[in-house]
């Protein structure tokens, strides 16, 4: 896939990639970096390998029965994180979707590392398997030190933020797996969990 070389100066994707169907985003999502500027300018980054979907009258949406503190994010604009804490520990990245007001979002599930590789080993307490570092939501939340005071509502469309979404490689269709979603117990059996066939660093049920 991309190289450091290749990626370091790209811009974000543009705030009209989170407009197109939030199902459609969560496929083309696949394959796109995540780039995480700490405060000292350091890059930690990956490759999406494994996102899904949540949409307006899912009941596994958190927008669900209506806008709260928690979730006021998804109701925001485009192209915006929505970060939630989840089981008192793990903070998890959404990328909401849909024009504002509609409240639907795009779970990161999994990173392919890239940059910053020994400095997310620290944030996961000096894990060395480095499949384990980025393999599910949470585990990527702490490798990229994603918190909620700073990056719930961050808009990830802006060249100069803290955290960005910028274009990778194209995945094809042959190449992504639909299937149910984890971790939830309402709409478990919708398919809309999607990932790169074959890639290691997808997580596990």
């Amino acid at each position: 896939m991309s190289t450091t070389a290749s990626f370091q100066a790209a811009k974000p994707l543009p705030r009209e990639f989170y407009l197109e169907p939030t199902l459609t985003v969560a496929r083309r999502l696949l394959g796109q970096i995540v780039v995480r500027t700490l405060p000292g300018g350091e890059r930690l980054s990956g490759i999406i390998v494994e996102t899904e979907g949540y949409l307006a009258g899912d009941p596994a949406c958190h927008a669900y029965r209506g806008k709260t503190l928690r979730n006021a994010s998804m109701f925001g604009p485009p192209g915006h994180a929505y970060v939630y804490l989840s089981y008192g520990m793990h903070m998890m990245l959404n990328l909401v979707c849909q024009e504002e007001g509609v409240a639907e979002a795009v779970l990161v599930r999994a990173l392919e590392p890239l940059e910053g590789v020994e400095t997310m080993r620290s944030l996961r307490g000096g894990i060395t398997n480095t499949i384990q570092l980025t393999n599910g939501p949470g585990k990527l939340g702490a490798a990229i030190a994603l918190t909620r005071q700073e990056d719930d509502g961050v808009d990830v469309t802006d060249p100069k933020g803290r955290l960005q979404i910028i274009p990778g490689q194209i995945v094809s269709d042959a190449d992504i797996v639909d299937s149910q979603r984890i971790g939830i117990t309402q709409g478990a059996d919708l398919p809309w969990r999607y990932y790169i066939r074959g890639n290691a660093y997808v997580s596990r049920k």
